[in-house]
């Protein structure tokens, strides 16, 4: 093969002790021409090929792996696998660079396949995602997990290929440093751990909305991952918590909320008890007035004729049965609730007395709204107070609240002052 050249060369007055040389150099541009046009002809032909009938096809996935550079990634091993092959057969002459070009291919083999490994689990992720299933399963912990693994296994086999040891001898060289390993991942294998039992029990999703209050975090997942799970805060601030600690400590998931029929309304108006009187048959009349009381009152007092029959010797005494205003107005309440079309009421739907306070008696509203966005929330709640703060002085009651500056000065001796 190099007749002609080395004739050319020695009569070109070219030293002979460099002529080896110059072999090497001829066979190494030789395979490195090879080379790039294996590769030039893979990702202009062969990839464009791959792609364009994949374009073609009805199937989804394989445009999923297109977007995330599969078939590129592949043409990587056309090169590779061409200098590994031809190390041997080339370079006849020369054992130590056909030595070194076999162990380089091998290595860059373990990158290449790195590399197209990443672009699958991508790929998976991005057709899990697509499914049905994708908000109840995360699966970014687990490919995380197994990215790990697989770097941990290229390690392994870039030193065997280096020390041209068998891969598992050093895995059992790995396997005395045991205890070293696992104080390295100890983070990894806790969160791997934590997510396999968030994941087995159900207690967390992306988009779920959790509080965590050790953590500061109140708001939306946007991430479980094998590390951390990243929740987005209502003020669009980030929090991160590492994943075991979801496990260990305890926080709330508003995911039941979000699925139910309603979100609760749980709050109470505190009713100055020196404002709670009995009813007379004129403040009654007066009462009817309200469209929401009508069968209420006439209901009330069917049933007081009827115990005054049953027991006329209480009929007109202060041991009878009489309405009080606070009783009226309760009834106002759930009928007015009754009528707002923003109140689920096939969920719980009471409002109740708590135990009185030094704050007053304490009338609680507890419902539950049907519709569940946050905003609209709260402007059904603010609505809802803002008329039982409003009308209740209709009823003779007086909102209990502690006496303000502007109350002092109302008071003749304190204003002197």
């Amino acid at each position: 093969m190099f007749q002609g050249l080395d004739t050319f060369l020695l009569q070109s007055a070219f030293p002979p002790s460099l002529i080896q040389v110059t072999h090497l150099l001829v066979l190494l541009s030789l395979l490195a021409i090879t080379v790039l046009f294996a590769y030039w002809f893979s990702r202009t032909y062969l990839v464009a090929l791959l792609e364009k009938i994949s374009h073609k096809s009805t199937f989804k996935w394989d445009d999923i792996f297109i977007h995330n550079h599969f078939f590129k990634r592949l043409a990587t091993l056309v090169p590779l696998i061409l200098i590994h092959a031809s190390a041997d057969l080339v370079f006849t002459d020369f054992p130590g660079t056909a030595e070194f070009l076999r162990r380089a291919s091998l290595i860059c083999l373990v990158f290449a396949g790195l590399r197209i490994l990443g672009a699958v689990l991508r790929s998976g992720k991005d057709i899990y995602h697509s499914s049905w299933i994708a908000g109840d399963w995360p699966v970014q912990s687990y490919l995380d997990a197994f990215k790990i693994i697989s770097y941990v296994l290229a390690f392994i086999f870039i030193i065997s290929i280096l020390t041209n040891q068998s891969p598992w001898g050093i895995i059992s060289v790995f396997g005395g440093l045991t205890a070293i390993l696992l104080l390295i991942f100890k983070d990894t294998i806790m969160g791997c751990v934590a997510n396999l039992q968030l994941t087995a029990n159900d207690m967390i999703h992306v988009g779920d909305w959790i509080e965590m209050e050790k953590f500061g975090a109140d708001g939306d997942v946007i991430d479980i991952s094998l590390h951390t799970v990243k929740v987005q805060n209502w003020d669009k601030t980030i929090t991160t918590i590492p994943t075991h600690q979801m496990v260990n400590d305890a926080f709330k998931n508003w995911r039941g909320m979000s699925e139910s029929g309603g979100r609760r309304i749980k709050r109470a108006l505190y009713i100055d008890t020196n404002s709670i009187h009995f009813c007379t048959d004129g403040i009654l009349e007066e009462f009817k007035k309200y469209t929401h009381l009508e069968g209420y009152l006439k209901e009330k007092e069917e049933e007081i004729e009827e115990y005054n029959r049953t027991y006329p010797q209480e009929a007109g005494k202060i041991g009878g049965r009489r309405q009080t205003n606070i009783g009226v107005f309760r009834a106002y309440i759930k009928a007015y609730l009754r009528n707002n079309p923003k109140i689920n009421k096939d969920l719980t739907f009471l409002v109740r007395h708590l135990a009185p306070t030094p704050q007053g008696l304490p009338l609680e509203i507890y419902v539950f709204s049907s519709d569940k966005v946050w905003a609209n929330y709260e402007e059904i709640q603010a609505d809802i107070f803002d008329h039982l703060l409003a009308i209740a002085p209709e009823f003779g009651l007086r909102i209990f609240q502690y006496p303000s500056g502007y109350d002092l000065h109302g008071i003749p001796h304190v204003a002197r002052l």
